[in-house]
């Protein structure tokens, strides 16, 4: 079975070492909270049927096609939410529909991404999700719906790391480059690309090959203090923050690798 990788492990990886091998390798628990996201979840479930469902034989849906796709996905929010949801949608409907001559057909919603790389007789999966993605005269777009109140950015380097794994995989999966990662700000109607070249591409084939090293060797998990440490739900466990770490508890995690021989 291949090793799973995808954007939200090789972020972890790439912010510290020690931190991916206790949560991934050593499966330790941690007490992140994740709340409800009851509004967004039906936003993006509203807008891929939206997008997917429209029967294109005309120009443009109208308003009354948008208000539609919300009922069917609002039926579980309170009074409140399902207002706000109307708003956010009107919004986007006369920022992203509206003025356009036709509605492009997108190549897929709420797709997942899949895809393979080799490294150090290791076979690794790419996996990983997105909302909407279109096809360009001269590549693909992939659009990633936000439903945040504030419009707030990841850090360029994570940024910069699902780029080149969603490059990666869309090659494989498309025969097509990515060529922008656009997030897409459903509150306020805000619109931000980033363009994706084959140099994010190449600077996750060499994180992932030296992912591989330590996994294959089991070695060099080495901590990298830094900003990220004083959230860190391992910190108790770490040299660079605790003078007297605690020990590791015992751990039955079975660990993914496996070696991918060449025959």
């Amino acid at each position: 079975m291949a090793y799973q990788i995808s954007a939200t492990k090789l972020q972890a990886y790439n912010r510290c070492p020690y931190a991916y091998y206790l949560r991934y390798e050593r499966k330790l628990t941690t007490n992140e909270f994740f709340g409800s996201a009851s509004l967004g979840i039906a936003l993006h479930q509203a807008l891929a049927q939206c997008h997917r469902d429209w029967h294109y034989e005309q120009p443009l849906p109208d308003l009354r096609w948008v208000h539609h796709c919300w009922r069917q996905h609002s039926t579980e929010l309170s009074a409140n939410q399902v207002m706000e949801g109307f708003e956010i949608l009107e919004n986007y409907y006369y920022r992203f529909i509206a003025g356009e001559v036709a509605l492009t057909q997108p190549l897929a919603v709420e797709g997942r991404i899949q895809g393979f790389l080799q490294v150090e007789n290791l076979e690794f999966l790419i996996t990983g999700r997105y909302d909407r993605l279109d096809f360009l005269a001269d590549g693909l777009e992939l659009i990633d719906y936000k439903s945040s109140r504030a419009v707030k950015l990841p850090d360029a380097t994570e940024m910069d790391v699902q780029i080149g794994l969603y490059y990666l995989a869309l090659e494989q999966t498309y025969e097509q480059s990515l060529k922008y990662l656009s997030l897409l700000f459903l509150r306020t109607g805000e619109k931000i690309r980033f363009e994706a070249t084959p140099a994010h591409k190449q600077r996750v084939e060499t994180m992932v090959s030296d992912l591989a090293v330590r996994l294959r060797y089991d070695q060099g998990w080495e901590p990298n203090p830094g900003k990220q440490c004083d959230r860190c739900t391992f910190a108790r466990y770490c040299s660079a923050v605790s003078v007297s770490p605690a020990p590791l508890p015992e751990s039955h995690a079975k660990s993914q690798l496996q070696l991918a021989l060449n025959l």
